[in-house]
């Protein structure tokens, strides 16, 4: 965090804001990548009176934007051919026909929340172009969801300044936390699929 920081104070101002727009870009395509590290760092030279807070967060939440829709085309495109022609051995067809129906009936309030799940944006703006989610709406939606996130990001860069030890714990606790309410809500999804097949051996879940 410390070495980011001091990258973004000797580029020019353009420059942070190319960066924080190509880093929230790649984050949606090729996951892990810092960018929500990246705005934080951002939002500190914000504090600073070195860069704009409007034109930050535009910058943020035009490369979340740009690269879910990147991702929701690929989904679009090639997502049949990807899973369900078997190319990925360790997911099922069945499985990826449940996602799809899943994503219809919710995905577009996982859209609004996707923002804030971590190690997930990838995923679902995938999913959303494979499940064929209407793009105006899922972009309306996604922007929303990336702008709200993102002035959080920088607010959390802006007042907390140079803390990082502080940034880092708030980011890593709230990481860990997302992280084990997904895992255990995959869980139970899991879970509530095998006891249907159990009890109902004859019935397609």
């Amino acid at each position: 965090m410390q070495e980011i920081f001091e990258f973004l104070s000797t580029v020019d101002p353009l420059a942070v804001y190319g960066l924080v727009f190509g880093l929230a870009l790649l984050e949606n395509i090729l996951p892990p990548a810092p960018s929500d590290m990246m705005i934080v760092a951002a939002g500190t030279l914000v504090g600073l009176g070195q860069i704009g807070f409007v034109q930050t967060l535009l910058s943020a939440t035009a490369g979340s934007v740009i690269g879910f829709v990147i991702m929701y085309k690929i989904g679009e495109w090639f997502g049949d051919h990807i899973l369900e022609e078997g190319k990925i051995k360790f997911l099922p067809v069945e499985s990826v026909h449940k996602v799809e129906r899943w994503f219809a009936k919710y995905g577009y309030a996982i859209i609004v929340i996707n923002r804030f799940l971590t190690g997930t944006r990838a995923v679902v703006s995938f999913f959303a172009g494979m499940s064929e989610l209407k793009l105006p709406l899922t972009t309306v939606l996604c922007f929303v969801s990336a702008l709200i996130w993102n002035a959080i990001l920088i607010t959390m860069g802006l007042y907390l300044g140079r803390n990082w030890d502080k940034i880092g714990f708030y980011l890593s606790t709230y990481s860990q936390v997302v992280t084990a309410v997904v895992v255990v809500f995959v869980l139970l999804w899991v879970a509530k699929v095998i006891f249907s097949k159990r009890s109902n051996p004859g019935k397609k879940a």
